[in-house]
Formats: structure tokens, C-alpha cells, sequence
């Protein structure tokens, strides 16, 4: 019987043992693939406190993995199947057949961004294609780059990344923007920011680095390639909530709703990180619900 388990060894999962073990928890992470999530696939992180220099996101995600180790948490490394979370003992089913207990459980299986599933994406990740413009604009500065998408993300990234990049183009499938009229008007107005509306990304293009972006206009059904150096999908997330539709209360994007102090609807149930509903899904943020999440489960296990 553990006093916590964590369902997922990102930035908040590993934040959340981390607290745990230091307040003399025991607790137990879930983690199916390896530490740091998203953030082992990020080649390099400049806007987290400490790094003057930027920290590679695999070297983050090891570091926070052997503090978690070193102050007695227990990492392992399995996929969960099923989750019974209504009683007061909260049952864990692993994939091997494996079962935990637990007095609570920490939700922080994260989101996945959506893929547009064209030629180059995954061979350039990391070398020019992001899901991350806040992450990842400083890259390409004085560069032309491309954003991918048409809602209000895919407009704030553009908008962001027209202060510092030379050219951004804004690629969307529809003949118009779904942004909020106050961000399209931004959008219009910005000298270094070209639209193409109608267009559907086809490949992105390059050997070693991001060259160009091949698209396709939906009507006429032409193609042309535009130079860039940065491609960056703003398409939106899927949060990784299957395991919990039914169990735990979710919005109607299918994240896990919390309150302040990050507990969910079901008694001893905590979310933490890019699964739960919050504006902001960055390593700091996720580090940080991973630390509340905690503190509120030590509350709930003290009454």
C-alpha cells in the first residue's frame, strides 16, 4: 500500500515524487515510456530558472529522475491499463497483469500535440519542426519560419514569433481563420507575418535541418514550396485521458478538470501537468502542479 501513486514521469510526475519523498511519503511512479515525457524529446530548454546557458531536455529529465531516486521515490518503468479510483484505496492494474494500491493518485500522463502526419515531420523534429512556439521561437531568430494551424494558438505563435523571426507564414486549410477576430486583426496588420489561406501542408522538407515547406492549395490543387528554417504545428493537443473518461471529470477537449489545489472530482484523485485544463502547459508549470498536487495529497491523507 502506497501513500501515492504518480500515472506519469514527466516534469510534474517527477516534481510530485520528488515533494513526496521529502515529506516522508512513499510513493511510486508510473511511467510507460521514459522520464521526462515531451521533455526528453526536446533537444534544448532556455527558459527554465537556473540554465543561463539553456539544459538539454534529455539531461533535465535524467536530473529530475535521480533526484526523484535519490530522496526514495520509486520509479517504474510499465504501462497502466486500468484505474479503479472510486473507493478510498485506489487500485492500479499494470499491463503484466500487476496490481497497486494506493491512498491517492496523481494524474500526470500529459497531452501529445496532434501530428499532421506528412513526410519530414519526425525525421525533422528537433531541427526545425516544433509543437512549442514560446519553447522554441528564440531558435530562429532573424529566420523565416512557418506556423501550421488556423485556431488561437496557431495566431499567438505567429504573433510571437514575428517579434523576433524575419518572416513568419501562416499556413491554414480553411479560406479563413477560426481565431478570435481581435487576433486575426493583429494578424493582418503585422508587416512580417504572410498568410496562406486554402493551403494544406504536404512535407516538410531538408536533410539535416527544416529547408522548406511544401503545401498545396485546395482549390487549384498547386503546390509550392516555401523557404523557411522553422516549421511549428499549432494543430492542438490530445490529452492522454482514456484511461480516466468516466472516472474522473473532464472538459469537453477531454482534459481533466481540477480546482486550485489540483484535486479532481473523486476524492483522493489529484491532476497534475499538461493533462489537467490550464492555459499554460510549459516545463515550469508542469513542475508546478506537480509540487501543489503533492502538498494537496499530503492534506488529504493528514484528515
Amino acid at each position: 500500500m502506497m501513500d501515492i501513486i504518480v500515472i506519469g514521469g514527466g516534469p510534474a510526475g517527477m516534481t510530485a515524487a520528488i515533494y513526496a519523498a521529502r515529506a516522508g511519503l512513499s510513493c511510486t511512479v508510473l511511467e510507460s515510456g521514459v522520464a521526462g515525457g515531451q521533455l526528453a524529446t526536446t533537444s534544448t530548454v532556455e527558459n527554465y530558472p537556473g540554465f543561463p546557458n539553456g539544459v538539454g531536455g534529455v539531461e533535465l529529465s535524467t536530473a529530475m529522475e535521480q533526484q526523484a531516486k535519490n530522496l526514495g521515490a520509486n520509479i517504474k518503468y510499465a504501462e497502466v491499463t486500468d484505474v479503479d479510483l472510486a473507493g478510498e484505496v485506489k487500485t492500479i492494474t499494470l499491463k503484466n497483469g500487476e496490481t497497486l494500491h494506493g491512498k491517492a493518485v496523481i494524474i500526470a500522463c500529459g497531452a501529445a500535440p496532434r501530428k499532421l502526419g506528412i513526410s519530414g515531420e519526425e525525421e525533422l523534429r528537433g531541427m526545425g519542426v516544433s509543437y512549442c512556439a514560446t519553447c522554441d521561437g528564440f531558435f530562429f531568430k532573424n529566420l523565416e519560419v512557418c506556423v501550421i494551424g488556423g485556431g488561437d494558438t496557431a495566431a499567438e505563435d505567429a504573433l510571437f514569433l514575428a517579434r523576433t523571426s524575419k518572416k513568419v507564414h501562416l499556413i491554414h486549410r480553411r479560406g479563413e481563420l477560426r481565431a478570435a477576430k481581435s487576433l486575426q486583426n493583429r494578424i493582418f496588420a503585422a508587416e512580417n507575418i504572410e498568410t496562406h489561406l486554402g493551403y494544406v501542408p504536404l512535407s516538410i522538407d531538408g536533410k539535416f535541418e527544416v529547408d522548406s515547406l511544401k503545401v498545396q492549395n485546395v482549390e487549384t490543387g498547386e503546390e509550392e514550396s516555401i523557404p523557411c528554417q522553422g516549421v511549428f504545428v499549432a494543430v492542438g493537443h490530445n490529452p492522454n485521458t482514456a484511461l480516466f473518461t468516466g472516472k474522473v471529470g473532464l472538459d469537453d477537449a477531454g482534459y481533466i478538470v481540477t480546482g486550485e489545489d489540483l484535486a479532481t472530482d473523486v476524492p483522493g484523485v489529484f491532476a497534475a501537468g499538461d493533462i489537467r485544463q490550464k492555459d499554460l502547459r510549459q516545463v515550469i508549470t508542469a513542475a508546478a502542479d506537480g509540487a501543489v498536487a503533492t502538498i494537496s495529497c499530503e492534506r488529504y491523507l493528514l484528515d
